[in-house]
């Protein structure tokens, strides 16, 4: 829901033309399946379609089921899976399993706030819904005195104990308040996106909690072909992307289109990202200078942090001597090991182009734990991560 929760607010919010839509989220996958859980695709009233929850393979009949739900104005949960009687049959041919909330959103009566809810941050903390238990069900999301439940999906700006607790009791009855409270802030602290399912009697409620933290940090030093080349590359990845260069005359920001251009010392700047908190053990540095006064310094500080990726571009007698000016300036041997360079994959790369995407595939297999890569035709291991069971 979060990745298009700004273009749906937008929509129900137009002063003009409001126009009604329903957003459908994955809340449960299982096997291998092409988009991970919260992934959520937006269909207007108007025709307008956003997002897609497969690559195309369930696409069809999930827009048929944001359609129902503009009709009818109810919630519900659809499973789409693969059918060995049928494989031609709506679901995915890939062979996993999905389910899927669909969601109907009307726009809110003049005055009232919006149903997808109002915060002041830019990048909301989490989206916590209370799924549907059949499929006849109330609204989502309805106008006050519309549903005897209340509102069924709510907005949360942070991870505190109060905050997490005063939202939820639009969710859930007050003798579960206290322990949903404590597992949808421990989930969020985490990062965690699933279904919490809350014991209620007999039965149980389900809440799904989709949370977001700020993207990764890639640090790209070197205002050159190659740094304008992979933060072009790095852009539609969703991370935070940062130029660095200490040469006025190269670092213009026009150039670096998506990135945040610092005009600095590059071990400078990374030591006070560092000591502000802008970087963590996600955050990805990658050094393309060709300039030992500036390599040297900034890897000795690169690989001194708790971050997941550092790179540095040069031939292979470069890196010789860069590793001997490393361990001069007192970088030991763990975190030498922790140094890839020459930087990125072995892929034959030689264009500016083609460097940056070697090395973002060598960063996609440092994020996945992967220290070989091969064909996915010579694997035989699932094709995606699998996800965790939740409760």
């Amino acid at each position: 829901m979060l990745d298009i929760l700004d273009g749906a607010r937008e929509r129900l919010a137009r002063a003009s033309d409001p126009v009604p839509c329903a957003v459908a989220t994955i809340v449960s996958a299982q096997g291998s399946v092409p988009r991970p859980v919260g992934t959520s695709m937006l269909v207007g009233a108007d025709g307008a379609l956003h997002g897609s929850l497969s690559g195309g393979c369930v696409e069809g009949a999930v827009l048929e089921a944001c359609r129902e739900a503009l009709e009818t104005g109810r919630s519900s949960l659809r499973s789409f899976g693969f059918s060995d009687e049928d494989a031609f049959a709506v679901g995915l041919m890939c062979g996993g399993s999905l389910e899927v909330l669909i969601q109907p959103f009307a726009p809110p009566p003049p005055g009232t706030q919006s149903p997808l809810g109002t915060v002041n941050d830019p990048s909301p903390a989490a989206y916590v819904t209370r799924l549907p238990q059949e499929s006849d069900v109330p609204p989502a999301v309805a106008p006050e005195g519309d549903d005897a439940d209340g509102p069924r999906a709510v907005l949360l700006a942070g991870d505190g104990a109060e905050e997490v607790r005063g939202a939820l009791t639009m969710l859930l009855p007050p003798e579960l308040l206290e322990a949903g409270s404590a597992q949808v802030a421990a989930m969020l602290r985490e990062a965690r996106t699933g279904t919490l399912r809350l014991p209620a009697g007999a039965s149980t409620i389900d809440l799904f909690v989709e949370s977001r933290i700020r993207p990764a940090h890639l640090v790209v030093c070197g205002a050159n072909a190659f740094g304008q080349a992979l933060v072009e590359a790095a852009r539609p990845l969703g991370l935070r992307i940062t130029l660095c260069d200490h040469r006025p005359a190269f670092t213009d920001p026009t150039a670096f289109p998506g990135a945040e251009v610092v005009r600095a010392w590059p071990h400078r700047f990374l030591a006070a990202a560092a000591e502000r908190g802008d970087l963590d053990a996600r955050s990805m540095v990658c050094v393309l200078t060709h300039d030992p006064k500036v390599d040297v310094p900034v890897l000795a500080t690169a690989l001194r942090l708790d971050i997941a990726y550092v790179g540095a571009m040069g031939s292979r007698r470069s890196d010789r001597d860069r590793r001997r000016a490393l361990r001069e300036a007192g970088v030991g041997e763990e975190a030498l090991s922790r140094l890839r360079s020459p930087i990125g994959l072995d892929l034959g790369a030689e264009s500016p182009a083609e460097v940056a995407i070697a090395i973002l595939a060598e960063i996609l297999a440092a994020r996945a734990e992967r220290s070989t890569v091969e064909p996915l035709r010579d694997g035989s291991g699932p094709l995606h991560a699998r996800t965790a069971a939740s409760g």
